[in-house]
């Protein structure tokens, strides 16, 4: 029994990798670098997690593993998933543990050969989201003034600290009826014209 057993863990290992493998998602964060210069090793290191997730959590819900999907996403490699494969891969995860439970590698096997094979031409024109207050015209870019404000420890007050224009790179005083901000952020204004 724990021959079929640690037999069906390691199908089940080589069916999440696969699964992840053929999501096209997670293939353009890859090739396209989101989340840092060790992309590479995270998606394994993601193949690895959720296998373990689904042995360390009994009776787990599709739900459940599509929100830790798009967490490790969103916070591992920077990535909203919204194209509506969330749910497709968290079913096609379930579906396969549930075989492991059964015993049923041999038709597992099958389909882990399927889906290793299925691998899309992930080039993909990647776009940076903008804030809804920001534009993409020219026009509307318009040099930034950054300013740091910095609490000071002896008087438990904030006094902004002299910043440097983006434009000119001059110090300057911060304007009459500016709030100096007291959490040590950096506030950026739009410069007038």
């Amino acid at each position: 029994m724990a021959a079929r057993s640690s037999d069906s863990r390691g199908v089940f290992y080589e069916a999440v990798q696969a699964v992840l493998g053929s999501w096209p998602v997670l293939q353009i964060a890859v090739e396209n670098g989101f989340g840092g210069s060790h992309v590479q090793e995270k998606a394994q290191w993601m193949v690895g997690v959720i296998h373990e997730y689904f042995y360390t959590n009994s009776d787990l819900e599709q739900y459940e593993v599509e929100e830790t999907l798009q967490g490790i996403m969103n916070d591992e490699f920077d990535t909203m998933v919204e194209d509506g494969s969330l749910p497709l891969i968290a079913q096609q995860l379930c579906t396969f543990f549930s075989q492991c439970q059964h015993g049923d590698t041999t038709n597992m096997k099958e389909k882990i050969a399927q889906l290793s094979q299925k691998k899309y031409n992930v080039k993909a024109n990647v776009q940076e989201v903008r804030d809804e207050e920001e534009s993409s015209t020219e026009e509307d870019e318009e040099a930034m003034d950054c300013e740091t404000s910095i609490p000071t420890p002896s008087t438990g007050t904030a006094s902004a600290a002299p910043s440097t224009s983006a434009s000119d790179g001059h110090h300057r005083e911060p304007e009459e009826g500016e709030i100096p901000e007291a959490d040590g952020w950096t506030v950026v204004r739009r410069k007038k014209k």
